[in-house]
């Protein structure tokens, strides 16, 4: 059936299945067109989008001030390559910087080239200091991208597994494991990575004392304290950045090195950004490290754009994360299957005690899009332009199915 403009289902299945590399597992949804916290398919169907794009569409779609921008700048310079200068770089990097407290900014065009970018400056950071001090420390459950760089950090041996050998000399922890960590750090480290909230992972949420905890070790040890930050960051929480999160004012702030970001900094574009410490920073001299379409006229623009209208709805953020939170744990007093609310601001996921894969189809049908991690985890990562109603009818929704019983396998 095709939408009314020109779409046809059936023919994009096709052609997807005759020549795209057959490595995603689709829903069998077409989507078409967005407009606010919505979305439509091709027999527009609505849907009501509590994934958006896994983190990517913080602004939502359609916003007036990200099309405005593009608009602009699309008719005046796309990419010139980091041959030349243009405006954009060094105001987004200022700002970055600024609201982080870090030194320096680089700019890429993804979260796992992000990662990439933050492996290498770690690894050129320890050999600086020692041929042998070589080692990341990360945590089992993580995620860290697809490349194979990501993968290898990746606390998930189905992720691993299939391309070993990977980078050497990484070690994984638990989260949250104080004794495991001090276990696996020595003066061999390099850098101990981490979400500050794993995603992939199962929402879930790094202890204040484990952070304090890295960091000290990270200091003691002369190594690098570096912070996933892709889907938990620029807002997700709250904050501007979900290290943030534990700095309360009443005991010393924890600083990293090395901050990765990417999902929402471009409200669709693709742009990531390594945020860092002049120290770490430092490590890559001219030729070292680039990307050609990283930190183009387009992206940055929008960029700014983005991080604008965060200064102004960050306060917002923090108001529905916390009217998510109180609905989503009147489900865990309801129903015997349903265990935990985890997370923070939005960036949210309902732990269940059966497998939550068939909830997501499910859910689909009732004009919800979300996704299950972890197995039982359903996470939620709308835009941060929901409104309170719209969680009120997505836990409605939730309860029309959880009132037949427990999730079936999928």
């Amino acid at each position: 059936m095709s939408d009314k403009s020109g779409h046809d289902a059936a023919q994009i299945g096709a052609l997807e299945e005759r020549h795209l590399f057959q490595n995603y597992g689709r829903r069998k949804i077409v989507l078409v067109r967005g407009q606010g916290c919505y979305v439509y398919d091709d027999q527009g169907k609505q849907y009501l989008d509590f994934i958006s794009g896994i983190g990517v569409n913080a602004l939502g779609h359609g916003h007036a001030r990200v099309i405005e921008a593009l608009c602009d700048q699309a008719g005046t310079l796309i990419h010139c390559s980091n041959l030349y200068a243009h405006p954009y770089q060094g105001p987004l990097a200022e700002k970055l910087t600024r609201l982080s407290g870090l030194d320096r900014a680089y700019f890429c065009n993804s979260g796992a080239e992000a990662i990439e970018t933050a492996l290498k400056i770690a690894k050129g950071y320890g050999r600086s200091k020692s041929p042998d001090k070589t080692g990341i420390v990360a945590l089992d459950n993580s995620f860290a991208g697809r490349t194979l760089g990501a993968v290898s950090v990746t606390g998930q041996p189905k992720y691993r597994q299939p391309f070993e050998p990977l980078i050497p000399d990484v070690k994984f922890v638990d989260a949250n494991h104080l004794a495991g960590l001090e276990a696996a750090v020595s003066d061999k480290t390099a850098a101990i990575m981490f979400e500050p909230i794993l995603g992939e992972g199962g929402i879930m949420r790094i202890t204040r004392e484990f952070a304090q905890k890295a960091a000290d070790l990270a200091q003691q040890h002369d190594a690098l304290l570096l912070l996933d930050e892709i889907q938990c960051g620029l807002g997700r929480t709250g904050e501007y950045f979900t290290f943030q999160t534990w700095n309360d004012g009443e005991s010393a702030a924890i600083r990293p090195d090395i901050v990765t970001l990417a999902k929402p900094l471009g409200g669709g574009m693709p742009i990531g950004a390594v945020l860092a410490s002049d120290r770490a920073a430092n490590v890559l001299s001219p030729g070292m490290h680039g990307s050609t379409f990283g930190g183009n006229a387009l992206a940055c623009r929008i960029a700014l754009e983005v991080l604008d209208v965060l200064d102004e709805i960050l306060p917002r953020v923090r108001e529905t994360g916390a009217h998510f939170q109180k609905r989503l744990s009147e489900l865990v007093d309801k129903y015997d299957f349903v265990s935990e609310v985890r997370g923070c601001g939005l960036m949210r996921g309902l732990n269940l005690t059966a497998p939550g894969k068939s909830v997501v189809p499910a859910m689909a049908e009732k004009g919800f899009l979300m996704n299950c991690t972890a197995g039982t985890v359903l996470r939620f990562l709308p835009p941060y332009i929901v409104e309170p109603e719209h969680i009120d009818q997505l836990v409605e929704a939730l309860e029309q199915l959880f009132d037949a019983g427990p999730p079936a396998e999928a």
